[in-house]
């Protein structure tokens, strides 16, 4: 048992029995099924939107629905008993390749032409590190590092920043739109670049040839550790779960115990106590637990090292398994404005909460 695993014992006693009540095992009796076929049907949608679709019949990777989605839904196909992909799962992998394999020809998602300065940069930033975490998985999935993926990690490495205060990261989309594209939004890319370096097989995280860029990259995420919301500390444990050295084990355990702090009596975690979060549209920001925080809280406890029957933990799936709506989606709302929960963008946040309701659901299990 690991320093931190003990620590984590004994702050989860301060949460409250009310928190404490289900069993690893309860997480069970979700639907893998109900979650595959909804993940499946927003993607469906997303990559046929004329607002979403690119040049050479692809479409842009997005922080709510296409990203997470890759992350997760290789991890359902043995609820299926599928070792291959569905369509919308190779339509997405289609995309992403061709974009990686046409990297200098293809326009950035959004050009300064037409959006203004810097967006063209904080385009191509954004889109290596979502490329490079999408392929990852896939390699993680067959325990092999592929020529894509290698040239996706190429693409990422040289656009990441090599001096002044982002020295380590990249260039972010920022649309002011919370959480992922705002002013927070460069330290969650470099941690999801992070979580893409840690997924990618064969040791390619110690790779000699890439040894100063994971070093950036940790010495960026420790550097701006204190002065990010728990929302970003959340995203920097989960990556700390696939690179032990990330972070130290006092910075590790400072996390554990603040996330803990804020669980919830049902169990669960809402977005809204993750970050200092207000509406443009002035309406009040949802407080109740929702299925994205609770998802990537339970996902990064666990990548951490905290075990699925410890109490904050086996509270967090228990609260994912009474919540899955008949749809097989989990519930979460805009932290920007409020929408027609029935729409499609009103499901952004939606899709994002069932991906992540999945990985932790799922954390520790192999995808075939």
């Amino acid at each position: 048992m690991t320093k931190l695993t003990i620590t984590v014992l004994l702050a989860g006693l301060l949460v409250g029995p009310s928190t404490m009540h289900a069993q690893s095992g309860d997480a069970a009796a979700w639907d893998a099924r109900a979650a595959a076929a909804y993940l499946d049907q927003r993607v469906d949608w997303w990559s046929g939107w004329e607002t979403a679709a690119r040049e050479r019949g692809t479409f842009c990777v997005s922080c709510h629905t296409t990203g997470p989605y890759g992350l997760a839904r290789p991890m359902l196909r043995p609820a299926a008993r599928a070792r291959e992909a569905t369509r919308p799962e190779r339509a997405l992998l289609d995309s992403v390749t061709t974009r990686v394999t046409y990297w200098a020809e293809v326009a950035p998602f959004y050009p300064d032409e037409r959006y203004g300065a810097p967006k063209t940069s904080q385009s191509r930033g954004t889109e290596a590190i979502l490329n490079a975490l999408v392929l990852a998985r896939q390699d993680e999935r067959t325990s092999m590092l592929s020529d894509r993926t290698l040239s996706a990690f190429d693409n990422l490495w040289a656009l990441q920043e090599t001096s002044g205060d982002a020295e380590g990261a990249w260039p972010w989309l920022h649309f002011d739109l919370a959480p992922w594209e705002s002013d927070e939004g460069p330290y969650h890319g470099a941690a999801l670049a992070a979580v893409a370096v840690g997924l990618a097989p064969d040791g390619y995280g110690v790779r000699p040839d890439i040894r100063d860029n994971v070093a950036r990259l940790g010495d960026y995420l420790r550097r701006r550790l204190h002065a990010q919301p728990p929302f970003n500390r959340v995203m920097a444990l989960w990556a700390s779960g696939p690179l032990p050295d990330l972070l130290a084990d006092a910075q590790q355990q400072a996390i554990v115990d603040d996330i803990v702090g804020l669980q919830r009596e049902d169990g669960g975690w809402s977005l809204s106590s993750l970050g200092a979060w207000a509406r443009r549209d002035e309406t009040p920001v949802d407080t109740q637990s929702d299925g994205y925080a609770t998802g990537l809280v339970t996902l990064a406890l666990q990548q951490a090292g905290v075990a699925r029957d410890h109490e904050a933990v086996a509270g967090g799936l228990a609260w994912l398994t009474r919540n899955q709506a008949p749809d097989g989606s989990w519930p979460a709302s805009s932290l920007n404005r409020q929408h027609d929960p029935a729409s499609d963008r009103g499901r952004f946040m939606r899709d994002a909460a069932t991906a992540y309701a999945v990985l932790a659901l799922t954390a520790g299990t192999k995808s075939e």
